[in-house]
């Protein structure tokens, strides 16, 4: 027993030593991936989206110039120890685009301004009378203001636009002034933090604006016709595969590399984007020709629409992978209105995407037409052969109750034949009323089984009939939701003083845009101006 134990415990510190030696085997294994893997994932990142490596430059180069106030003597003895605020700023507000910029150094510019003014100002009341009553004075503006600003902060429009702003506000007008109860320069010390913090914002909105500038609004702009055209292939794709391809888009997982996927998940994830981005761009010094101010929170309004209208095209993509599907002979009969009806969807999504790029307006009503002409088509295919759809479950629910009806009544004739002694023989009438009554347990086994497959059937056929029907108004769900998206993208194309289309203009593939007669400039997207 002993020897045993000994074995045993042999084995246990064998199999640890082991399981060690497998983690470490696995740890160096990782160790030697790891450069290899860094390095695929840093590429991958920057071929992505190139502008990435540029703003990392653009990043080093301002931190190496605010820095000189610190390696040149001469600016060091100008400012002193508080130059370490403007590298602060350039960290902090250095952003991508020059929308962020913008937005975060007027921010901290306005907040810090504001701040050291009134904490001048009420240094200046609080040191007449005493030192006591200095000390309460400055407790009691201290929690006034950070009372008062706190709950300013929970504004929706001061939350949105300005929260950076009154953040920065609290904190300097808290440093300068309770600082200031045992230093006697506030006035200096106010002056120099305004001035470390202008420096600091300066350098980064030249970097932003004047080298290689990244602007919200094209990014907006250029992300708008992207979800644009990603939907049009999306319906293209989804149609085309439902009637050719439907047993492989069942077993085919979201996860994957789908196209139909990947074209409407980019739309109904730009919520935040599209918000972000619009916020971003309206700080942006950017005009249209003859000093129109680009519209850019109706490019959101914009993507607001896509996003209802994406949720059809969820829907429908959900049809090529329901586990009950129409039989293909069935699908084959509308096929061509089908394809059609999908192809103008497309069509529409792709030239209000080029009504964008181009910056001309449209035509609803030449779309309209087309969308209603294929919408006849189906209308008329579908008509042409009911049956398919409806007839088969109609012509069922009449044939059953005909087969069914006589067997209660054959029922109830065996159970009074059996009810009914026999007058020769009491022993046969016995044997036969056992014998009627067996036929009678036997007689409805028989009438209700074929009764139940006949319903199973009937219930089976019209299922199979279920999804082309949630198919084909899906597709007429969409059209009616197309209009949303029409209207928006008319109305930034009439704030955003578009160009009017020309019926014979071949640059581009536009349509001509009924519209009342007003006074429409051209215009254009320029990449800076002034505000």
């Amino acid at each position: 027993m002993q020897d045993l134990k000994v074995s045993m415990a042999e084995t246990d510190t064998s199999s640890n030593r082991c399981s060690w030696k497998m983690r470490f085997v696995c740890f160096a294994d990782r160790v030697k991936r790891f450069p290899g893997l860094a390095w695929r994932a840093t590429w991958k990142v920057g071929k992505e989206n190139p502008r990435r490596v540029v703003h990392s430059f653009k990043v080093g180069m301002a931190l190496t110039l605010v820095s000189l106030l610190f390696l040149m003597e001469p600016l060091f003895e100008g400012i002193g120890k508080n130059a370490i605020w403007a590298v602060m700023t350039v960290v902090v507000v250095m952003e991508f685009t020059v929308g962020a910029t913008l937005c975060k150094g007027l921010n901290r510019g306005l907040g810090t301004l504001l701040a050291g003014s009134l904490a001048f100002f009420i240094e200046y009341v609080a040191d007449s009378p005493g030192r006591i009553f200095r000390a309460v004075f400055i407790g009691v503006a201290v929690f006034m203001l950070g009372a008062m600003t706190t709950y300013v902060r929970f504004i929706p429009y001061i939350k949105k636009n300005y929260d950076y702003g009154v953040l920065i506000f609290l904190l300097t007008f808290n440093l300068i002034t309770v600082s200031s109860y045992r230093m006697d320069n506030v006035w200096n010390i106010a002056k120099d933090r305004i001035s470390t913090i202008a420096i600091g914002c300066g350098i980064c909105l030249v970097m932003s604006i004047l080298v290689f500038p990244n602007w919200s609004g094209e990014d907006l702009h250029n992300n708008t016709i992207s979800k644009f055209e990603g939907l049009a292939n999306s319906i293209q794709v989804c149609v085309k595969e439902y009637f050719y391809d439907s047993t492989k888009s069942a077993c085919q997982d979201d996860s994957s590399k789908d196209p139909i996927y990947e074209g409407y998940k980019a739309v109904l994830d730009s919520k935040t984007t599209d918000e972000t981005l619009a916020l971003q761009a309206s700080w942006e010094p950017r005009y249209s020709r003859y000093c129109h101010r680009i519209p850019w929170h109706q490019y959101a309004r914009v993507g607001a629409a896509l996003r209802y209208f994406s949720y059809t095209v969820v829907a429908l993509h959900g049809c090529l992978q329901s586990e009950i599907q129409t039989p293909k002979s069935i699908r084959a009969l509308y096929k061509d209105s089908c394809i059609r009806l999908g192809e103008e969807v497309s069509k529409v999504l792709r030239e209000l995407s080029n009504s964008i790029r181009n910056k001309r307006q449209f035509s609803p009503q030449k779309l309209s037409d087309n969308l209603k002409k294929a919408l006849e088509d189906l209308d008329n295919a579908l008509k042409s052969q009911p049956q398919l759809v409806l007839g088969s479950r109609n012509g069922r629910t009449k044939n059953t109750p005909v087969q069914a009806a006589p067997h209660p009544d054959q029922k109830l004739e065996e159970d009074s034949r059996s009810s009914l002694p026999s007058v020769k023989n009491i022993d046969s009438s016995s044997s036969r009323g056992c014998k009627s009554k067996e036929h009678s347990r036997e007689l409805p086994k028989k009438v209700l089984r074929p009764q139940l497959s006949m319903t199973a059937i009937v219930s089976l056929e019209f299922s199979e009939a279920l999804p082309f029907a949630a198919f084909t108004s899906l597709l007429v769900e969409m059209v009616a939701k197309l209009d949303r998206v029409m209207d928006e993208v008319e109305d930034l194309g009439r704030m955003a003083h578009f160009r009017e289309f020309i019926e014979d203009d071949d640059d581009e593939i536009v349509v001509t845009c009924e519209k009342p007669k007003t006074n429409i400039a051209q215009n254009g997207l320029p990449s800076c101006g002034t505000e």
